[in-house]
């Protein structure tokens, strides 16, 4: 199957949006379990930044990145005629 130009730019807008949401998503996730001792340092809400962020903030984000993407996403899939409530 042959790809026009407009596909390959779908994909291509979709790929970097995955990459740096998947980016954020590894800082998130294993910075601040890195440098867990000197973020405990740093309190936030009364608790221990490095605390905080493996039993709450981490999970915000996940929430956040998810919500973007699906937006985006919809919003993209409306721009290049794939979406599915055509």
């Amino acid at each position: 199957m042959q790809l026009s130009e407009r596909h390959r730019e779908y994909w291509r807008r979709n790929l970097r949006m995955t990459a740096v949401l998947l980016a954020i998503w590894f800082l998130v996730t294993f910075v601040p379990v890195y440098f867990a001792r000197s973020l405990n340092e740093i309190t936030f809400l009364g608790w221990p930044l490095a605390f905080y962020m493996g039993a709450q903030g981490a999970l915000i984000v996940y929430v956040i990145i998810i919500g973007y993407y699906a937006r985006v996403m919809n919003r993209l899939d409306r721009e290049y005629g794939v979406s599915e409530d055509r």
